[in-house]
């Protein structure tokens, strides 16, 4: 009996399997993606139902030949990837690249929800075929996703910079983040009140406990301004404080349901830090497999992209047989607990959780690493409390009344303290008890205080109390925050927008395009971002609103069940995305002053020479050609961007155009006339890069300065940010530049000095590290390597360049320095002069 070829798409995951199926079965991976769209066309062909032209991904040939010889010693065939729309798409582009290989040999679809030996052998021994429904609709939102970032991001580069890209789904997040912004820059804060007191009961126990205002009148408290809170507290001068009534409720509250993709994200950012790469990373771990210690390594948790809280009969009752056992019957409710999924999550699929319930974090200590351990316990103890009874909550709230003859409002001051009589789920999972944001306003409005204390004394009806001390207390409205990466992701799933396998990279993209940067666990927009989301919302409302694309993956999702033809959907998008981006040409700019233009042009007779900048070239000449190429085609008309450009060029040749500046301000171009004139005159530059030719500048210095230097042989002005990256240079490096003190005036600088105090200690900074003979060895943490041998070199160059680092340099070899104490004479007359603490590690 011949082998069977199993085929993952994970190395990782290809390991384990192997070692599940034994020597019968070979596993092999295909390291992701085989096929995709090629990186440099379009590859899809609009005239012909949108039809793709596929290609080897790159790197992937010699993979391609090893499956293929694979298949070829096998005598049949199953593709193993992951059970969503990806893993589905990645067993029909192996099964199209190696059925001729195969030839007449069976090939078979086969999935499972977690990799445990008992799920991947009933999977095999119940194969399926591929679903192409789900194969459609992860080819109609590649398909959506390349026209959309294909033709729009052009759009980027003519009117802001070249690099930059338009996404689909990625622009739509951006405009969350960039209209959370605006409507920050724009609130006006307003200022209110928030009264209280301070009582206690009149004999013991006498611990004080602290009331809020919460009626005036029958009415919440509204009170916006210091006069108003003064008046209030007049006219509660010398009350007597009675107890009018003491409430008490029953609070039921009910477990969350088991974790998703989104609310795993959510949680491990806010509890840990993690941001959702690194979540699904660790996640992803967890699922393909680890050795528990008995040589069998197996999947520790469930398929971890899911839209479902679902869970199996069996994963449901493995559960409620533990909950029993370990904490008894009172913890497992009558009826077990279910949870409803939003309307478009896939039900087949199970929610995050535990492979086995009875494996405790506890028994994966020393077998996972911290991050590992981290996640597979707040998975496996949001999993248990899912199943196990509701939490009893005694909530006691305290009612007490001012009373004074000639009062002239009647007021109404309350305190809540709740506990639990119950712990249900709570036994597995804590959570706050108190009372629940929706049960008050939110902190942004006025009023918004909740009244919960942590405990209240003894209270009758009808007690009095003695004041302690009125309270009041000026707030601001805030206004809304910024989107954390957690409370990104709630928006986009409350929204309809992407899905499980989407948020983290939709996130990472905005991230890595630089048009979102992480500050303290916020999201907040660039300003190349704002640039972007402006430019792509006044362009193309329509293609970049919410609804649109919550709409769009709701036709996806109807493709994978059967319901929707996905080249029919293509047609009709393509149709309304033809007519926006029609819209959002430019139009042809004034054909007068193109002609006019290019006439003026025609007198040049000296070009400057061609510029290098990275890896284009630029050209004036070959520009002007271009435009009259274009014109003479007469395909399509010449924009106000390259309008703009000739009259640019124009202006840098005008000493060779007779009569040029007068003629630029007639046809309405006298800013640009003015700007070149205002402009650093040649005489300038080439003193201020006469003395930078003689300093040791840093790599990337260098390489700016030296296109600054092409930028200028070839005609062009340096602009005005360009004047002022030079100067800031020349200040820079002003203690290596000799006689600079006498020069400075002559140069009209656009820049001041720093303003830093003198550095003191960077030589000796410099001196101690100096003698360090052996360095730690670097350390990875994350995507960061700390290397301190290396990070003291860079500085030390820096430093001898310019005489003086920055105060954050010089803190973070303050730092290093304890370090390498040992190695370091005469250490403890180092720190003296440095005037730091000896016994100190920071």
């Amino acid at each position: 009996m011949g082998k069977k070829l199993v085929i993952v798409e994970s190395p990782a995951k290809a390991k384990t399997i192997g070692k599940m199926l034994g020597s019968t079965y070979v596993v092999k991976s295909s390291v992701g993606h085989v096929r995709d769209l090629p990186e440099k066309v379009l590859g899809v062909d609009v005239k012909k139902d949108f039809e793709p032209k596929y290609v080897l991904s790159k790197g992937k040939t010699k993979i391609v030949s090893e499956l293929k010889k694979a298949v070829k010693s096998c005598d049949a065939i199953y593709l193993a990837p992951d059970p969503d729309r990806e893993g589905e798409a990645i067993a029909w582009h192996l099964y199209e690249i190696l059925k001729p290989a195969g030839k007449e040999k069976p090939f078979y679809r086969i999935q499972y929800n977690q990799i445990t030996a008992s799920a991947v052998k009933a999977a095999i021994e119940n194969p399926g075929e591929i679903n192409m429904n789900r194969v459609d609709a992860q080819q109609a939102r590649r398909i959506l996703d390349r026209l959309v970032g294909y033709k729009v991001s052009p759009m980027l580069w003519r009117r802001i910079k070249r690099g930059l890209s338009a996404g689909r789904v990625q622009s739509v997040a951006l405009r969350l983040v960039a209209e959370r912004e605006r409507e920050i820059l724009g609130f006006k804060i307003e200022e209110y009140w928030v009264m209280g007191a301070t009582m206690r009961r009149q004999s013991e126990p006498l611990d004080p406990f602290t009331t809020k205002l919460s009626r005036i009148g029958g009415e919440s408290p509204d009170i916006k301004s210091e006069a108003a809170a003064e008046a209030l507290l007049e006219d509660l001068e010398g009350s007597q404080l009675k107890v009018d009534d003491v409430a008490t409720k029953e609070v039921t509250r009910r477990a969350l349901p088991p974790f998703i993709t989104s609310t795993l994200q959510q949680s491990a950012s806010s509890l840990f830090g993690f941001s959702p790469q690194r979540t699904m990373g660790v996640a992803q771990k967890l699922y393909e497999g680890v050795d528990t210690g008995d040589g069998s390594p197996t999947g520790l948790i469930t398929y971890m992209r899911t839209d479902s809280v679902n869970i199996s009969k069996e994963a449901r009752d493995e559960a409620r047989a533990y909950i029993e056992q370990r904490f008894g019957g009172d913890f497992i409710p009558e009826k077990p607990n279910f949870f409803k999924s939003r309307t478009s999550a896939q039900e087949a699929h199970e929610a995050i959780r535990p492979t086995d319930v009875s494996r405790t974090p506890e028994s994966l200590k020393g077998v996972l690493g911290a991050q590992e351990l981290k996640l597979y316990d707040l998975i496996w103890r949001r999993f248990l409390a899912s199943q196990m009874s509701a939490a009893k909550i005694a909530r006691k709230t305290a009612m007490v009344v001012p009373e004074r003859a000639g009062q002239r409002l009647d007021y109404l001051f309350t305190a809540t303290a709740s506990e639990i009589t119950f712990e249900g789920f709570l036994k597995v999972m804590a959570l706050d008890i108190r009372k629940k944001k929706d049960d008050a306003k939110e902190d942004s409005e006025e009023g918004a205080e909740s009244d919960e204390v942590d405990t209240l004394p003894p209270l009758t009806a009808g007690d009095m109390l003695d004041l302690v001390e009125w309270l009041s207390e000026r707030k601001e409205t805030k206004p809304p925050a910024r989107f954390s990466e957690a409370s990104l992701i709630r928006a986009l799933e409350a929204n309809g927008v992407g899905r499980p396998s989407t948020y983290a990279s939709i996130i990472e993209t905005l991230n890595n395009r630089n048009y979102t940067t992480r500050e303290k666990r916020q999201l907040t927009p660039t300003e190349l971002g704002l640039e972007v989301n402006d430019l792509l919302v006044l362009k193309l409302p329509e293609l970049f609103d919410v609804g649109f694309t919550a709409n769009m993956e709701e036709q996806l999702d109807s493709i994978e069940d059967g319901k929707v033809n996905w080249t029919a959907m293509m047609r009709e998008f393509y149709t309304s995305f033809e007519e926006w981006m029609e819209k959002a040409k430019e139009p042809p700019a004034d054909q007068e002053k193109v002609d006019a233009m290019m006439a003026m042009l025609e007198k040049v007779t000296v070009w400057g020479a061609e510029v290098q900048r990275g890896k284009r070239k630029y050209s004036d000449q070959k520009f002007v050609k271009s435009i009259a190429d274009q014109i003479k085609k007469a395909e399509k008309g010449i924009s106000d961007r390259q309008l703009e450009a000739l009259v640019k060029i124009a202006v840098r040749y005008k000493d060779q155009i007779p009569g040029a500046e007068p003629e630029l301000t007639r046809m309405g171009f006298a800013e640009f006339v003015e700007s070149d004139n205002a402009a650093l005159s040649y005489e300038k530059t080439m003193q201020r890069f006469d003395m930078i030719d003689k300093l040791m500048l840093s790599e990337s210095q260098g390489k700016f300065f030296e296109s600054l230097k092409q930028q200028v042989a070839s005609g062009r002005k340096l602009s005005k940010k360009q004047v002022i990256a030079v100067d800031r240079m020349l200040v820079q490096y002003s203690a290596k530049i000799k006689g600079f003190e006498e020069l400075r005036e002559s140069l009209e600088l656009t820049v001041t000095d720093s303003g830093l105090p003198q550095d003191n200690e960077s030589p000796v900074l410099m001196e101690m590290l100096g003698q360090v003979q052996t360095w730690s060895e670097p350390v990875t943490r994350g995507k960061m390597t700390f290397d301190d041998k290396a990070f003291y070199s860079s500085l030390n160059e820096q430093f001898l360049a310019k005489d003086s680092l920055t105060p954050r340099q010089r803190y973070a070899l303050k730092r290093m320095i304890f370090r390498y104490k040992a190695q370091i004479t005469d250490f403890d007359g180092y720190v003296e002069k440095l005037g730091l603490n000896k016994k100190s590690k920071s």
